[in-house]
This record gives structure tokens, C-alpha cells and sequence, in this order.
């Protein structure tokens, strides 16, 4: 599962990279990344809480993501009424994400007592202040979303590897 954690996580922050490198473009397809971001981050999920048997917020939080992506990318043209719900919703997920995060971060130092908790617990800090950010400054923020997304990327990305390297600790 490793493999797949590192493949996974590889994409992740190289998808990251390219948001980041063209943000004019990922603004304006900004919808189409972050459904396919909250579906991808619901299936990993889900994969992640089944191995680690562990069934709680993280694993609801996954379901959620899943769903919502899947009805999304089901009904394009439906994705939201303005692109102003779309930041409400991305600051949302941002700052969930990133509580799931914090909480992954110490359940893994409890069970494995590895190090690797204290980079996964600054991510997710950072990722709840780009949420915070983002929702209280949405019109500020919708500029440089692109990059905002590339950033969450490449933290979800290493977040993964570094979650693949604790499972098998």
C-alpha cells in the first residue's frame, strides 16, 4: 500500500506544481480541480480508513468528499451557481481537510511515536488557516486561488507519502 500511497502522493504534488505554474488557468477551471480533488481525497480516504481500521471523523469526512465529488462530476453544468459559492465551499473544504489533518497527525504519534506526526500537523495548520483565509477574504482570494489549490496539492500530496511511510512503521 506504500506503492500506491507514494504514486499517489507523486501525482498529487506534481498536479500541485502545474496549479501553481499556470494559476490564470486553474482559476478558470477551478471548479473541474477541486471536484476532482474531493473525489480523489474521498476514495484515498476511505482506502486509508479501512486499512487502518479506524472508522471515525476522518473516514465520514472521506464518504462526504466522495459523494459531493461524484455529484459533481456526474452534473457539470451543475457544479455551482457562481463561482463566489465555489470559494465559500473550496475555504469549507480547506479548513476540514486540514482538521482531518491535525487529528491524523496525532493519532499517528500515538500509535507509531514517529516524527513524521510533526510535518503532517503543520500542514494541516496550514491548511486551516488557508481555509480561514479564504472564507473571510473570498474576493481577494479568488485571484490567487490557483495557487491556493497547487499549495493544497503538494501538502496532500506529501501527506499521503508521509501516511504511506507510518503504515508500514
Amino acid at each position: 500500500m506504500t506503492v500506491l500511497f507514494m504514486i499517489l502522493g507523486f501525482l498529487l504534488i506534481i498536479g500541485g506544481f502545474s496549479c501553481i505554474f499556470t494559476p490564470l488557468a486553474t482559476w478558470w477551471s477551478i471548479g473541474y480541480f477541486v471536484v476532482v480533488l474531493m473525489f480523489v481525497a474521498g476514495i484515498i480516504g476511505i482506502i486509508r480508513s479501512i486499512i487502518a481500521k479506524r472508522f471515525g471523523a476522518g473516514f465520514v469526512f472521506s464518504i462526504l468528499s466522495l459523494v459531493l465529488g461524484a455529484v459533481m462530476l456526474a452534473s457539470p453544468e451543475g457544479l455551482f451557481l457562481t463561482k463566489g459559492v465555489l470559494l465559500y465551499l473550496t475555504a469549507i473544504w480547506f479548513a476540514m481537510m486540514g482538521v482531518v489533518t491535525i487529528v491524523e497527525a496525532v493519532s499517528v504519534t500515538r500509535k507509531t511515536g514517529s516524527k513524521i506526526w510533526i510535518l503532517q500537523l503543520i500542514f494541516g495548520i496550514v491548511a486551516v488557516l488557508l481555509g480561514c483565509y479564504s472564507f473571510f477574504y473570498p474576493m481577494l482570494i479568488a485571484v490567487t486561488e490557483g495557487v491556493m489549490i497547487g499549495i493544497f496539492f503538494i501538502e496532500t500530496g506529501f501527506t499521503l507519502m508521509f501516511s504511506g511511510f507510518a503504515v508500514d512503521e
